[in-house]
């Protein structure tokens, strides 16, 4: 028999496709944090940054006994780059002309229970943005 907890431990991965473009989002750091229940602290496990598919598949294992997980996507600074690089064809900014974007970071906070693998598509844009439960 194993005792191998990280069999019964949920896992994590997450993908960004910037919908503007239709491409995935490179470079984007992913933070992940787990807690043990609705009143329990948050506890930091690590992150990583998505590749050049898009994808973040480096997130560590959330611990045995973990209710909830949150994923924190940084994406202001991919935001102002790809919209310094496309300053000469892209309609001007049209937020209330505050610097930066207008979402400078993405939080998802969802329920996971042992040994599922839960997999969070984030679809970005500059004003917008959506998540779901992937595969």
């Amino acid at each position: 028999m194993s005792t191998d907890s990280t069999a019964f431990a949920a896992s994590v991965s997450t993908h960004i496709l910037d919908t503007s473009v239709g491409r995935p989002a490179a470079g984007v750091a992913v933070r992940l944090a787990a807690r043990s229940g609705h009143d329990a602290e948050w506890r930091a496990l690590g992150g990583s940054a998505t590749d050049a598919d898009g994808r973040c598949k480096d997130l560590p294992a959330p611990p045995e006994g973990t209710t909830h997980v949150r994923l924190d996507f940084e994406v202001e600074p991919y935001l102002e780059k790809k919209q310094a690089d496309a300053q000469q064809d892209a309609p001007a900014n049209r937020d209330s002309g505050a610097p930066g974007a207008f979402f400078p970071e993405v939080a998802i906070t969802f329920a996971v229970v042992p040994g599922e693998h839960y997999h969070v598509p984030l679809l970005l844009n500059p004003f917008g943005y959506s998540v779901y439960r992937g595969s």
